[in-house]
């Protein structure tokens, strides 16, 4: 299956980066979160608010 091939060749060029991310006991869930909380703000305000307030509601959201 051609897909399942190029994704294969794909995992072998990035392969430190994948046994690194398998092994290692960092994780970036807090950014994850934060990057999630951040559009969340940003969909609230869609087409209602501008750039202020929204970077207002992002420092001022605990």
């Amino acid at each position: 299956m051609p897909p399942l091939r190029g994704f294969a060749r794909n995992l072998h060029k990035d392969f430190d980066a994948v046994t690194a991310g398998l092994t290692l006991p960092y994780s970036s869930g807090m950014v994850g979160g934060h990057v999630n909380q951040v559009k969340f703000l940003k969909r609230q305000g869609y087409g209602r608010a501008d750039f202020d307030l929204l970077r207002r509601r992002v420092l001022l959201t605990p």
